[in-house]
């Protein structure tokens, strides 16, 4: 039994009437809606959510004739109301749900006379519409195919290669500074004291994938209370990252440098409005988090910046590392995307269930950059109004980008490696896209991005001969000179 999503197509009573579209799930195989809003045809609709339609001695007669009619899900099948509704006239039956929207399936054999269109609809919606577009609206229902390509994606695109780039290259002026302070004993103790850095082992890279699987097992199965924990985290974390992003570019400029004394501690004046900004930024986002029309501008403002600076942070000690990491991760993403629907109950894909949130669940986590569709479609309404990337898919890749990076200032070698690497990432994404729009499905990045990223550096340093150098890291940075 096919389900698909279609739209309706709400319009009200003003002058100029105001309009409003709304999700709605139908099934093809019992009626065939019209591909666009000008071959359909707007009927007057009748709110009858205090019934659910089991008996037609439910509903006066004649209050349905040549009508469409939202009535309430009930024990009764989609087909028996929709008999019933087809003997008193009406013309077209939105079925309102409470809960999640699911496919409509039942047996269309004994139900060969039923033709009027039937849809299901959200409960929510059904009183947003009254509430927007008041008690007189005429409705229709319509279903417009997929676009090929959402332009979307190449928001996304320019924002994930962008962070990407300068993750790297920031890591890059950082390991260039501390090269720079090996050669100066008075600069390496204050360089010590703010280098802030982490650096991976093999063993540290494998359990950090560990406990990636282990919190996503978690969120799948205790997801209405660790979800608020996330978005907790993702509210420090992101506004510590705004800082140290901002911080870095208002320390090269020269102005406003005045400093107040506190605790034997002495700070610049700017950097204290600049910690009350970004906690505000912060603060912002988590009280407005679920306001589609603004808050995503904001989530990827602080995405970004939070995908920066552990970029910069996080260091990579070899390429061995990096391809372990890459490695692991790739096997996690394909895993969780592709093999749990063979495993979990309801056939769904244990990553793309917490990426949306379990059982319906109106939460979200903000581990994303978000950019709202352009191209309109049911299933920009249904589903996903977002084209959405996780900051995985910058993060990890973008380790590798940053280790290609400091290895170009550890052996002046013009920035080839991180150029290169770069590049592959931007076909990576590119070659994520085009699968993506042929697949009509999600995909995890990493499948593409892991191998272009890992072969290119590969090939580089094979071509270089320095294999050997890139793959053992910085153990011999001791001669460096600057």
């Amino acid at each position: 039994v096919a389900a698909d999503e279609g739209i309706l197509h709400a319009s009200g009573g003003g002058v100029p009437p105001v309009t409003k579209d709304y999700c709605i799930i139908y099934n093809s195989n019992w009626v065939s809606l019209p591909k666009t809003l000008e071959n359909a045809t707007f009927r007057t609709l009748e709110n009858l959510t205090s019934t659910v339609l089991c008996s037609s001695s439910e509903v006066p007669s004649g209050v349905m004739k040549d009508k469409a009619v939202v009535v309430m899900r009930g024990n009764c099948t989609f087909l028996e109301k929709a008999r019933i509704a087809q003997s008193l006239g009406a013309k077209m039956l939105l079925i309102a749900s409470k809960s999640r929207l699911s496919a409509i399936s039942d047996n269309k054999t004994d139900f060969e006379d039923v033709t009027l269109p039937v849809a299901l609809i959200r409960y929510n919606d059904i009183v947003d519409m009254q509430l927007v577009l008041g008690n007189e609206v005429n409705v229709t229902l319509y279903s417009p195919p997929l676009p090929e390509f959402d332009y979307s994606m190449v928001v996304i695109f320019l924002i994930a290669v962008f962070t990407v780039a300068l993750g790297g290259y920031w890591s890059g002026v950082a390991e260039l500074e501390n090269l720079k302070a090996v050669a100066s004993p008075g600069e390496r103790e204050t360089r010590r004291k703010k280098e802030e850095n982490v650096t991976f082992t093999p063993v540290t890279v494998i359990l950090f994938v560990v406990i990636c699987c282990v919190m996503l097992v978690l969120l799948y199965f205790f997801y209405k209370w660790l979800v608020y924990v996330i978005i907790s985290v993702f509210c420090l974390a992101s506004a510590m990252s705004l800082y140290n992003c901002l911080a870095a570019l208002i320390g090269e400029i020269p102005v406003g440098q005045c400093r107040v004394t506190c605790c034997n501690k002495t700070i610049e004046v700017r950097l204290i409005f600049l910690a009350v900004f970004c906690t505000a930024a912060a603060v912002v986002w988590a009280v407005f988090r679920n306001e589609d029309r603004w808050a995503w501008i904001l989530q990827d403002i602080l995405g970004v910046a939070f995908c920066l600076n552990f970029i910069k942070t996080l260091k990579m000690p070899n390429f061995k590392s990096c391809v372990i990491l890459l490695g692991l991760l790739l096997l996690y993403d394909v895993f969780f995307v592709f093999i749990t629907p063979f495993i979990t109950k309801n056939g769904a894909s244990i990553m793309v269930e917490v990426a949306a949130g379990p059982f319906g669940n109106s939460e979200k986590l903000p581990v994303v950059i978000r950019v709202p569709r352009l191209e309109h479609s049911a299933s920009t309404l249904c589903d996903l109004p977002f084209s959405l990337l996780g900051f995985g898919d910058i993060i990890v890749p973008g380790l590798l980008v940053a280790y290609c990076r400091r290895f170009d200032v550890q052996t002046r070698s013009s920035s080839i490696y991180y150029i290169s690497c770069t590049i592959a990432y931007a076909v990576g994404m590119v070659l994520t896209f085009v699968v993506l729009a042929l697949m009509k499905m999600g995909q995890p990045a990493l499948l593409y991005l892991v191998p272009c990223t890992l072969i290119t550096s590969s090939l580089v340093a094979w071509r270089r001969k320095e294999m050997k150098k890139f793959w053992k890291g910085n153990s011999y940075q001791v001669g460096w000179m600057p």
